[in-house]
């Protein structure tokens, strides 16, 4: 019998005896070690059972300033378990050199989740997607003989296991293990390996099973999981990745083991190219509770809180803000109502655990689209109940127990004790705010910029070194230390090759295997192109002025990053593969095989140009709208504590640095189909900033006017509550005593509470009315049964205070709840801002 096994047994020995009431207990994270099990229900800490809400913030994405903020809001909003992947080539950019400092300090970022008195899930992988250049495979792996990524490969599987082996060591000899008195839970090895299974056939059944067999022979005292794989060798636990995985997922066919939720993905990641993305926290509040109606136990929301692909991070055509709509923002704010509204499921479910830990399940059909799923310990008392109604366009009522209960369109309302509604997926009680960017002083200020322009001498083949008779793959050649790689050839024209006719122009051909191009020819610029996420591979056509004699073609291939998934990753490429020249009188020039030189990387790079005293480069005055150039200008820090931000809609194609820390590539000329950037706002962590004098640079590939790009600052001080009297449940007016549901006020009015970030008050109440006010926050407007009092009382209620609560009631303003076409909606916004000091204070 396995280690983990023979625990399940000792754990189950030890909940007989403890029996209920250990399911309420809490944990002491700082004792020297726990039993971390599980059974059918769900994970258990010495035998305790426990409901777990986790949320992925990944260390990498963030400033190591930012992480302590981050984890707490995390658990104000009711985690209790972190998750981060590990990213194998940021901690081994080279083989055998390890990196472990700053955004990467590993073991810093987990001991913060221990001090916040929290759990943690590490997802080793190594291979692990997220959306992170080469699937967080590092490059050199590429060039180890006879190598193929992810499958029953000797050379592959040694350098893996050397690998999940250093990571399990760093984390042992730290005592991050719950098994050694750490926060860490949960490992996971490998990731959504399912379809890679499916492909490899044989091999990938051999190599997953070797893989659970070398995690476990690591241990860690902690389960294994493996996410998006339907049958998890041995005991390792197999976890479900999705929307909706209360409704599509089966759980594990070895039903020793528990329902666990790796990752809910709160929005979608978002590539250059695509429009804005929203998850409603309505839809992911229903998929949570469907998944704990079902018997799950752990859902983990991917992401919580995205962050940042800094510099060169981010996966083939993955812009650098990434899962910008998470509950909390990429600038690490509440992002409401989904912070709010997911806090309040999180309470409302542990109001039962008891019954979801050891109640027994059953199914109740309600109607066509309707159901009631019960928890229920009929000798203690202690029952949930959980109303679905899986309809899309109709609300409905439903008879449960006798008594009729409104249920909302696809909504789950949950009966804290079958009777009481305490939450409702489709009633939002949490706050909306509402996000702003701000122009600063420091836009303007000594707005001077300098420029070095590498497209006012391009490199032909006379310069090169490295020549080949056709053009070379650009992966294998810039090995990922930078995106860009030259391509250069020459050739020669008679007279009799040029048409005879003035009025027809050549045209040049080259097809690439990605990612987009700028060309030259004679060193003049003769335009762009590039591929998508779907297909990667393009071709530029281009008419060109070509002459008698030598004729130069310079070719400038950049790359978005390496693609992060699918089988053979080794092989995928990018770069320049063939090129022709159309509409010469002798006919079509191939010149593929025409000989070929390469230059890796830019000018600029090798003279770090980035950094911030501008490296060896001679800069200039600027002069804008250049392709191929690097601009630079300084600034000062704007005042007060909100983030900064680069506004680059100006801008075309490129990369940003701020004080020599890259924060992303930027491709503001690629509009999608609404005829916007996908982004053009990026994040300057004010962690990266000095008091004055901070130097921004950046590499343009296309052209554009430097001297419009905007500084900002960006604030959610716009805060606004939408709350209808006829809510039927509002989760704070409840709360658990022994085996009762109780409310905590005699007052069981639903309450809107606004509340301001930390270090600001509310300063003005900019719109309140009650009775059927319409719109969205920062654009309500007053409907027909208005009360004209409501934002003199609201004022008095909540202005010089960070936070107040208000009661949702047409006696308090005077509403007439008979007015036709009311709602009993109470709307409200408010204005919050640093209050300032006066000469007496």
């Amino acid at each position: 019998m396995s280690l983990l096994r023979v625990r399940l047994a000792a754990a189950v020995a030890v909940l007989a005896v403890a029996a209920l009431a250990l399911a309420a207990d809490a944990y002491n994270l700082t004792k020297p070690g726990s039993v971390i099990t599980y059974d059918r229900r769900s994970l258990m800490v010495d035998g305790r059972r426990e409901l777990f809400f986790s949320g992925s913030i990944h260390y990498p994405r963030s400033p190591y300033h930012a992480w302590g903020d981050l984890i707490s809001r995390a658990k104000e909003g009711g985690l209790n378990v972190i998750e981060s992947y590990v990213f194998w080539n940021v901690h081994e950019p080279e083989m055998g050199v390890y990196n472990f400092e700053g955004r990467y300090d590993m073991i810093k970022f987990f001991k913060l989740i221990q001090e916040h008195d929290m759990f943690a899930m590490v997802r080793i992988g190594p291979f692990v997607q997220a959306e992170w250049n080469h699937g967080g495979l590092p490059y050199w792996l590429r060039e180890v003989p006879d190598i193929i990524f992810r499958t029953d490969n000797e050379p592959f599987k040694k350098l893996m296991q050397k690998f999940v082996t250093l990571i399990v060591n760093k984390l042992k000899d730290a005592k991050l293990f719950a098994s050694q008195g750490g926060p860490i839970i949960l490992a996971q090895i490998e990731n959504e390996y399912q379809h890679m299974e499916a492909a490899f056939k044989q091999n990938g059944t051999r190599y997953i099973e070797w893989a659970a067999k070398m995690a476990i022979s690591t241990g860690t005292g902690v389960p294994w999981i493996m996410c998006k794989q339907i049958k998890a060798p041995h005991e390792v636990i197999p976890t479900c990745n999705g929307r909706h995985c209360g409704d599509t997922w089966p759980g594990p066919t070895d039903k020793d083991k528990p329902l666990l939720w790796t990752e809910n993905w709160t929005a979608q990641y978002r590539v250059f190219g695509d429009p804005p993305s929203q998850r409603s926290a309505e839809d992911i509040a229903f998929a949570v509770s469907r998944f704990f109606s079902v018997g799950g136990t752990m859902v983990n929301y991917y992401m919580y809180h995205g962050g940042t692909n800094f510099g060169r991070t981010g996966a083939s055509f993955v812009m650098p803000r990434y899962y910008d709509e998470a509950p909390l923002d990429e600038f690490g704010m509440y992002k409401e109502p989904k912070w709010g509204h997911l806090r309040d499921l999180h309470q409302a479910l542990r109001l039962c655990k008891k019954a979801l830990l050891w109640g027994k399940l059953s199914t109740q059909p309600l109607g066509k689209l309707y159901e009631a799923r019960l928890f229920e310990i009929p000798d203690k008392k202690v029952c949930v109940a959980f109303l679905s109604n899986h309809n899309t366009k109709e609300d409905g009522t439903v008879t449960f127990r006798g008594q009729q209960y409104f249920v909302p369109r696809r909504s789950v309302s949950i009966l804290g004790d079958c009777k009481t509604v305490v939450f409702s997926t489709q009633h939002v009680n949490s706050q909306h705010n509402q996000r702003t960017f701000h122009f600063t002083d420091q836009t303007v200020q000594n707005n001077v910029w300098e420029m070095y322009t590498e497209g006012d001498t391009v490199p032909t083949y006379k310069l090169t070194t490295v020549r080949t008779e056709q053009p070379l793959e650009a992966f294998n050649m810039t090995k990922d230390k930078t995106d860009y790689l030259w391509y250069t050839t020459s050739f020669k024209l008679d007279p009799e090759d040029l048409p005879f006719r003035h009025d027809i122009v050549p045209v040049m051909e080259v097809s690439s295997h990605g990612h987009a191009m700028v060309l030259y020819v004679n060193g003049k610029y003769v335009g762009k192109g590039h591929g998508t996420k779907i297909n990667k591979a393009f071709t530029l056509e281009n008419p060109v002025q070509v002459k008698v004699g030598i004729n130069h073609v310079s070719i400038l291939s950049s790359t978005l990053g390496m693609q992060d998934s699918g089988a053979y990753l080794e092989h995928r490429q990018a770069g320049v593969h063939s090129i022709t020249i159309q509409g010469l009188n002798t006919g079509t020039m191939d010149l593929s095989n025409n000989g070929w030189g390469h230059i890796v990387g830019l000018e600029g790079e090798r003279k770090q140009a980035h950094t911030e005293k501008g490296g060896d480069v001679q800069w200039q005055p600027a002069v804008f709208d250049k392709p191929l150039t690097w601009y630079r200008r300084r600034f000062d820090m704007p005042s007060g504590e909100d983030p900064v931000v680069i506004d680059l809609n100006p801008m075309g194609k490129g990369m940003i640095f701020v004080n020599g820390e890259g924060l992303g590539r930027y491709w503001s000329s690629y509009k999608h189909a609404l005829g916007r950037p996908s982004q053009y706002l990026y994040h300057v962590p004010r962690c990266f900033l000095k008091p004055t004098g901070n130097v921004l640079t950046l590499f343009e590939e296309e052209g554009g006017k430097a001297d419009a790009i905007m500084v900002l600052t960006v604030k959610r001080d716009n805060i606004c509550s939408f709350i209808s009297e006829k809510n039927p449940g509002h989760v704070r007016s409840w709360e658990r005593k022994d085996s009762q549901l109780v409310a905590v006020s005699n007052d069981l009015k639903p309450r809107a509470v606004l509340s301001c970030p930390e270090k600001k008050t509310i300063q003005q109440v900019v719109f309140a009315s009650y009775g059927n006010p319409l719109g969205i926050c920062g654009n309500y407007t007053v409907g027909n049964c208005h009360t004209p009092k409501a934002k003199e009382l609201v004022e008095k209620a909540c202005v010089g205070k960070r936070s107040c609560e208000l009661v949702v009631s047409h006696e308090v303003y005077g509403g007439d709840i008979n007015c036709p076409g009311t709602t009993a909606t109470l709307a409200v916004q408010a204005k919050c801002s640093k209050r300032q000091r006066t000469a007496e204070q």
